[in-house]
């Protein structure tokens, strides 16, 4: 659910600072953001029960920004110099990561389990390292390749139950094709971002991107309002947003800004993948959600896409801008 912290970080220009915090400090806050970028998982399920996704994507996305906006007052005229210049790039971008994507998300979640979609939304940042090969020219290599043709067997796996019939049959539920048309999103968006080079740390970042992305929803949120699938939103859709935007919004972003700040945008980036785990365990201890043998084996095989992907990668000096 927080992948676009990854993307902003790896896109911004990483500025590396001399710190006192331990790398024990930096791998703790790293790991706390994804613990709480697990949990969103299963708190955004509970709260688009009551909540239409597309209102809660924009009202997280919004109310989030305004949190964080006092905290990067030192970056107000970096931010306002962005915007001058590349105001509607920057628009576009963040209204295809932070709405269109998290919208579709939370409009998967209505229709399938968060186990299915905390695993499979998991491989995003393994498939943007795939697709910067062709678009970017990223090198990769063959461990590479396979490592995400087996990621790709895995999200299959899930996404058909196990079931060779329903694969032959082509039977995919409508919540994990949902999901997966949000990935494809999310890798276009952190291809263009990571293409886009902006030049501003990644919290300030964050918050233009997140009030782009709340703007964009916020005409699908007005449609829902239009329809009345606000009828049942209760208290337990109010607290689901709260806690996704502050608990689940603010401090999960500042956990992360501090994880990079210690360690780096690279090694603070990898711990991301630490999220599958996370949203799974969330899935099953909050709402119940059963661990079918599908999902082990999917997400071994994704695991094992992953390693390959990310420890078998090409050296390659770093521009300042990685």
């Amino acid at each position: 659910m927080a992948v676009h912290l990854w993307a902003a970080a790896e896109a911004a220009a990483e500025k590396r600072h001399i710190s006192s915090h331990s790398e024990a400090v930096g791998y703790a806050a790293g790991i706390m953001t994804w613990v709480i970028a697990g949990s969103v998982f299963a708190i955004t399920k509970i709260g688009v029960s009551e909540m239409p996704p597309w209102m809660f994507c924009s009202a997280r996305a919004l109310l989030a920004a305004l949190i964080l906006l006092p905290l990067v007052t030192a970056h107000y005229h970096e931010m306002i110099d962005l915007l001058r210049k590349r105001w509607l790039e920057a628009a576009f971008i963040g209204a295809i990561g932070l709405g269109l994507t998290q919208g579709t998300i939370f409009t998967a979640l209505s229709y399938t389990s968060a186990v299915n979609v905390g695993i499979v939304f998991a491989t995003v940042p393994m498939l943007t390292m795939v697709a910067a090969h062709f678009i970017l020219d990223d090198r990769m290599n063959a461990w590479q390749a396979l490592g995400s043709l087996v990621a790709f067997v895995g999200i299959i796996v899930i996404a058909v139950h196990g079931s060779v019939a329903r694969l032959l049959g082509l039977q995919i539920e409508f919540g994990d094709l949902i999901t997966l048309g949000a990935v494809v999103m999310f890798t276009a968006y952190s291809i263009l971002l990571k293409r886009a080079k902006f030049e501003l740390a990644p919290l300030p970042l964050i918050v233009i991107l997140l009030a782009a992305g709340g703007l964009a929803a916020l005409p699908f949120a007005l449609v829902e309002v239009w329809n009345g699938d606000h009828a049942n939103l209760a208290m337990k859709g109010y607290l689901a947003l709260l806690y996704t935007i502050t608990i689940g919004g603010a401090v999960l972003y500042l956990c992360y800004n501090w994880s990079i700040e210690v360690l780096g945008a690279a090694r603070a980036g990898l711990l991301i993948y630490t999220q599958m785990i996370f949203a799974t365990f969330f899935a099953w201890l909050i709402l119940g959600e059963k661990i079918e043998w599908y999902h082990y084996a999917g997400g071994g095989l994704i695991i094992i896409g992953i390693v390959l992907v990310t420890l078998l990668r090409p050296k390659q000096a770093h521009s300042p801008a990685q």
